[in-house]
């Protein structure tokens, strides 16, 4: 019988959700919510001699996203550790029709998300201190992730970040010389309208209605993604100058990327084995300034999400998973 609280998600059984009520914001009543696989007795002996055995792995989703990914729970599981995912507010399970999809003025806010998130977590330990934790952040998520890690450094273990959005595409002096527009127009008015700059290349890439294989729901993963304000990106464009300023993560971080980016306007078959979303040289080099323990795994082939690469691409990602774990043993 699940937990209180916990029920039946939409990915089905063996997945479940549980929603976690973090009060109100200017766009009224905002909650996240908690995913978790629920496991057998013949799971927890299975792999409980994995080099993740111990171990939390909390995920955060990026930009007009949420978790959908079945398979990277049970790879991890597969290593030892217990898998959560978290639908931060306004995305997701957690989007509401009163909220703007997505919609925080500071990266830190998310910290209440991920706090609650650990609370719940821990409640199914009841209280074992000796556990550790690793969080995993995709894209924005990952952005977020370094900061909170940065802000906390006493709760976290390790870090792996999958394509995370650490720098601005146009490197740092584009994001300087954008950002300081971008942050007048977030105080004149938050949420105005941006002209919309997603062509739809990385939904044909992941998607089984385009060159992907992968089907979710459209209406939290629109095509084109959701409307971007100048009040969000100034807090994304905020975090990456911290980054920039370095993190000081003493903690071993796995940065895993593509091998290329094709940011280009016109669709290229090219596409379907390259990040479409990010410069991944300019993040490789902007990850060097998470910590001191950075490694950077460039993966030959993968689209911006590496998880929904294809399959030799994704084996190559949980392999790099594994070796990184081992390395967190000694």
């Amino acid at each position: 019988m699940a937990d209180s609280g916990w029920h039946e998600d939409v990915l089905g059984a063996p997945f479940e959700r549980l929603e976690l009520p973090l009060g109100e914001d200017s766009e009224g009543p905002v909650v996240a919510t908690l995913v978790r696989r629920r496991r057998s007795p013949a799971d927890l002996l299975l792999h409980a001699h994995g080099p993740l055995h111990g171990v939390d792995v909390l995920y955060v989703h990026g930009w007009s996203d949420y978790f959908f990914q079945v398979e990277l729970a049970d790879r991890v599981e597969r290593l030892g550790a217990r898998f959560h995912a978290l639908d931060l507010r306004k995305y997701g399970r957690s989007l509401r029709p009163h909220q703007t999809p997505g919609n925080v003025d500071d990266l830190a806010t998310y910290d209440q998300d991920i706090g609650a998130a650990l609370d719940a977590i821990a409640a199914e330990h009841h209280g074992d201190s000796r556990r550790r934790l690793v969080p995993m952040g995709h894209s924005t998520g990952g952005l977020t992730l370094s900061l909170w890690a940065a802000r906390h450094p006493e709760r976290v273990d390790g870090l792996i970040l999958n394509s995370p959005w650490l720098e601005f595409q146009a490197s740092t002096v584009g994001r300087a010389l954008v950002a300081p527009v971008i942050k007048l127009g977030a105080r004149r008015n938050p949420l105005a309208p941006m002209p919309a700059v997603d062509p739809g290349f990385y939904t044909r890439t992941v998607s089984a209605a385009g060159e992907g294989s992968w089907t979710y729901d459209q209406q939290w993963r629109p095509d084109r993604g959701f409307p971007l304000h100048p009040g969000w990106l100034a807090a994304v464009f905020d975090g990456q100058a911290t980054v920039e300023a370095g993190l000081g993560l003493e903690v071993p971080v796995l940065v895993m990327l593509s091998d290329k980016s094709m940011l280009q306007p016109r669709w290229d078959d090219g596409m379907a084995r390259a990040d479409v979303a990010l410069n991944v040289d300019v993040v490789a080099h902007r990850a060097l300034s998470l910590g001191s323990e950075v490694t950077v795994r460039r993966l030959h082939g993968a689209v911006h999400d590496v998880v929904l690469s294809t399959p030799d691409v994704r084996e190559h990602a949980y392999e790099s998973i594994d070796r990184w774990a081992r390395s967190l043993q000694r």
